[in-house]
């Protein structure tokens, strides 16, 4: 896998939380031999034993149950120390979601939109105020999850100081997913100055929340840039799937362009169906706007 990547002109990776724990030896042995090197990894990396395929949410820091939050704390440890292994600067992570036992407003909001075709269930007249609605129930029982997600954020900060990787924050296509889109100062607030985590923006989840009329796009990055660590490049189609070749859907890459720094990691995140044509035009298009940039 490694050496794939290295063939296709790349010097570094990110490893995804899709690596099992087979994987691992492998991996190592290629960064050893300086195959590639590994700017990042993604929550949980590797997976926890027995599970087979990706499982980014699997246990989530701002569970109400104790013991789901102690095994995030455990395998978000494991992910630290597997990643300062590695030589890696950054941990990506999800950060949770506010939970509901009966009535889920966000359930029904992208059952209504099912309904109505997906996208064209945005153009609806009364999709404005069904929004409003999921949004406001969400935000009322926010407090339940958000004291348990600071909670654990801070017991797991030190640990990465100590390992000397960054936590990146990522912005989630969910309506549910914790920090809501204009959360996430309050959030570093709450971390304190010194804080290892930081600012990952997913091109293709603010594309989605754009769409919802969550968010303007641009005003999500410029909220977010003195935060900023690192970017998911990926753009989305006009039917709403995300994770497809750069330049090929309805993301405007210039624009998030203008947010880029040289000190930020830009990660191509493209399908399983992505050809090696299309990562190689994805890397040609972003090289492109790097060097309109002076980069």
């Amino acid at each position: 896998m490694a050496q794939e990547m290295a063939a296709l002109g790349f010097t570094h990776v990110e490893l995804s939380h899709g690596i099992r724990i087979v994987l691992v030896p492998g991996l190592l042995r290629a960064v050893e031999e300086k195959v590639i090197r590994v700017a990042s990894t993604h929550n949980f990396c590797p997976l926890p034993p027995g599970i087979m395929q990706a499982a980014p949410n699997l246990f989530e820091p701002s569970s109400r149950d104790p013991r789901e939050r102690d095994q995030w704390l455990r395998y978000t440890k494991r992910s630290l120390e597997f990643a300062a292994q590695l030589g890696a600067g950054v941990l990506v992570c999800h950060l949770g979601s506010v939970g509901f036992f009966w009535f889920d407003p966000a359930v029904r909001l992208r059952a209504y939109l099912d309904r109505h075709a997906g996208l064209a269930g945005f153009a609806r007249a009364d999709f404005p105020e069904r929004l409003k609605r999921t949004m406001s129930r969400i935000r009322e029982r926010m407090p339940l999850y958000w004291e348990n997600l600071v909670a654990s954020l801070r017991e797991i900060d030190a640990f990465a100081r100590e390992k000397d990787v960054r936590l990146g924050f990522e912005n989630r296509e969910k309506v549910e997913e914790l920090p809501l889109d204009d959360e996430f100062e309050t959030l570093f607030k709450a971390m304190g100055p010194t804080t290892q985590g930081g600012y990952w923006h997913d091109t293709g989840h603010a594309e989605l929340k754009r769409r919802h009329g969550l968010l303007d796009h641009r005003q999500q990055l410029a909220a977010n840039a003195s935060r900023s660590i690192g970017f998911h490049l990926h753009d989305v189609d006009t039917d709403g799937e995300d994770h497809q070749p750069v330049g090929t859907g309805c993301v405007d890459f210039e624009m998030v362009s203008e947010f880029w720094q040289p000190q930020h990691l830009l990660v191509l995140e493209l399908g399983p169906r992505a050809t090696e044509e299309d990562v190689l035009l994805s890397k040609q298009r972003i090289e492109a706007l790097l060097a309109a940039r002076g980069f």
